[in-house]
């Protein structure tokens, strides 16, 4: 039982950490420091980006999710445990092996966590001082997004509990037959005492730094008034007449403009 439940957790670790959204926001954050990495050498927010880009490299490099399916691999299926009174478990090395490496991911995982915070608060700081107003209002984006995606996608949270399943299997291993293979090091029981953090109080703190800062933005109503009602009302028009002719055609051609008129 405690062999499949370690399984489905493996599996759930695995699914969040290689889901689309943490690649397509790493993706997003190299290319916007490739492009301003000329400009903004020994700008704050670029730096701090730079941070962020660093925790997620190595994060990749770690193979977590390579380790996690190798380990997948080595526990019974459901048929095999009910077809012999005996079945084979994976050893003491791999369950050491895979419990460090989990360990090592979540303390990575929440110093990225922090960059993200600290970076999003320094891009809307510069915002706030109107300097590099496009670069700051995209990492600001950017950050917040990648800050959710970890956060919401529950990545700390399966490893965590994968962690937990982990060192329960560990302990019975290595009562049966004693084969440590890292030693001076004790696997704590409970990972937040590792850690020294409680997750979720800490992520509401981030998010609620994140909000009072982005609260501070509003000067950018003044850059971006709001348009006058009548232009808004051709624009509003223009929009639904081109909208239902479109739905008549069954096809919207690309040379009509859907988009309301700008100021």
């Amino acid at each position: 039982r405690l062999l499949s439940v370690l399984r489905r957790r493996c599996d759930m670790a695995g699914k969040r950490l290689s889901g689309p959204g943490l690649a397509a926001e790493g993706g997003v954050l190299r290319a916007v420091l490739y492009v301003y990495h000329s400009r903004l050498l020994r700008h704050r927010p670029y730096l701090a980006l730079q941070q962020v880009e660093q925790c997620l490299k190595r994060l990749w490099k770690m193979n977590l999710v390579g380790c996690l399916e190798t380990l997948v691999e080595l526990i019974p299926k459901k048929n095999a445990s009910k077809a012999h009174a005996e079945c084979l478990v994976p050893s003491q090395p791999m369950l050491e092996t895979v419990a460090l490496k989990v360990l090592g991911g979540c303390k990575l995982i929440l110093r990225l966590l922090d960059c993200c915070c600290k970076a999003f608060l320094l891009s809307v700081k510069h915002l706030c001082s109107k300097e590099f107003i496009l670069l700051n209002t995209l990492a600001s984006g950017l950050l917040s997004r990648l800050w959710s995606v970890i956060q919401y996608r529950c990545v700390l949270q399966a490893l965590t509990s994968l962690y937990s399943t982990l060192s329960t299997t560990l302990h019975l291993v290595s009562e049966t037959q004693q084969t440590p293979y890292i030693k001076g090091f004790t696997f704590p029981s409970d990972i937040s005492d590792f850690l020294g953090v409680n997750i979720s109080s800490e992520a509401k703190k981030q998010k609620a730094k994140m909000l009072t800062a982005k609260k501070s933005t509003s000067w950018m109503k003044k850059l971006f008034p709001p348009m006058p009602e009548a232009v808004s009302k051709v624009g509003k028009k223009r929009k639904s007449e081109t909208c239902t002719s479109a739905v008549k055609n069954r096809s919207i051609p690309c040379a009509v403009d859907i988009g309301e008129t700008v100021v």
